[in-house]
């Protein structure tokens, strides 16, 4: 048996107006997610358990087969393991954004998606000024980097996520609590040094959001969990562009495909992606592709991009991946959502997320087309939403 599993993150939403009330997945054309879900089981499984920020490291450890409750240790630790970081059991990594700051106001929590090389300059420079023996930054992608903490303070202050405050306050969000002032110090200091740097100066003049501050944020320590080959007794790979999911994809033992063209944004390339997952599949048993867009469209309130990037997901990856069923003779597909990210909050939500399960041994349910309505009305709510991989191996969703 092999399984597919599709992740257009952040693709579920609320009705919206300009859309004459209809979610951009309703307004979108799905003819392959629709059949899918005519043709398949179609429901609701929750991916942030209560108590947990709606993010897409708890939500994709969820629907992974890992109880947060039991695995989640923050989401720097994640995407650390990504990039090649080793975690000493103490050691404490955070998110470091490269953010736009007007002011007291985070005006862009992505920094105008600063390119890589770009802001592997900028990185260098916190290096030079606010490195020491026991902090150091880490290069990432774009505007996303990691800073790990090696001292003895205890650094569990509370952070927000720069994507949940886009035009708020900076003091009323700085860290509160142990390590808070550290953080602080850090961030308001950054600005200083990345507000002079010529890179910025150009970025102004051409009318670019500038770097001008470091967010801290998403700090943990290294999680220990077993790999899916030991839990589940399969193989697998991963499709994405994002540090996070490949972090994931590096404590369960997975391998990670690199596709050119994906980016992690709306400009990613759809088409490629299909084609090289439906080769993994060729040597992997479990194989998920991530595609970052439609949570990217939501973040910038785009409604138009939204659905763009609902109908490639469709039209290059599902399509493909679903046409390669004749080529596996046991194939089951699975597409979600991790979470909602709602055009009009223009950050994650928490609801029950729709999915679609098509494929060898899975009967047909309610033989309605794909939408947030039509699943939630189906009646198949799978409430412990790490259970949901082990209905998929199963082939029974009853």
């Amino acid at each position: 048996m092999k399984y597919c599993i599709i992740v257009p993150d952040g693709m579920a939403d609320y009705p919206i107006d300009k859309l004459s009330g209809r979610t951009p997945v309703e307004t979108a054309r799905t003819p392959n997610l629709d059949f899918l879900a005519q043709n398949g089981q179609l429901g609701v499984v929750r991916t942030i358990p209560g108590g947990f920020p709606a993010g897409s490291d708890v939500a994709n450890l969820t629907l992974l087969g890992y109880d947060p409750r039991e695995y989640y240790s923050g989401r720097a630790p994640l995407e650390a393991a990504s990039i090649g970081i080793k975690l000493g059991d103490d050691d404490w990594a955070f998110r470091c954004n490269f953010i736009t700051a007007s002011e007291d106001t985070l005006e862009d929590f992505c920094a105008g998606h600063i390119k890589t090389d770009e802001a592997s300059v900028l990185i260098k420079l916190l290096n030079d000024h606010l490195s020491n023996d026991i902090i150091h930054f880490y290069p990432g992608k774009s505007y996303r980097h990691i800073m790990v903490y090696r001292g003895s303070q205890k650094m569990d202050a509370k952070c927000f996520p720069p994507h949940d405050i886009m035009g708020q306050s900076i003091q009323k969000h700085l860290p509160k609590g142990h390590g808070s002032e550290i953080l602080t110090d850090l961030m308001e200091r950054s600005r200083t040094f990345l507000s002079n740097h010529d890179i910025n100066k150009v970025r102004i003049d051409l009318e670019e959001n500038p770097a001008n501050m470091i967010w801290l944020w998403g700090q943990g320590h290294r999680p220990k969990m077993p790999t899916f080959k030991e839990r589940f007794n399969l193989t697998g790979a991963v499709i994405t562009a994002v540090d996070l999911i490949k972090g994931i994809a590096c404590y369960l033992g997975w391998d990670i495909i690199h596709v050119p063209g994906a980016t992690g944004y709306l400009d990613t390339n759809y088409a490629n992606k299909g084609h090289y997952a439906i080769q993994a599949l060729e040597t992997h048993d479990v194989v998920l592709i991530h595609i970052e867009a439609p949570d990217e469209a939501g973040h910038e309130g785009n409604v138009h991009e939204k659905v763009q990037a609902i109908e490639q997901v469709d039209c290059k990856i599902i399509g493909p991946v679903l046409e390669a069923k004749s080529k596996f003779r046991d194939l089951r597909i699975l597409v979600l959502p991790d979470h909602y990210t709602p055009i009009v909050k223009r950050t994650h939500t928490p609801e029950s997320v729709p999915f679609a399960a098509y494929g060898a041994g899975i009967e047909k349910g309610i033989g309605l087309p794909y939408s947030e309505a039509n699943a939630h009305a189906s009646g198949l709510h799978i409430k412990e939403g790490h259970r949901l991989i082990e209905h998929l191996i199963s082939g029974s969703f009853r």
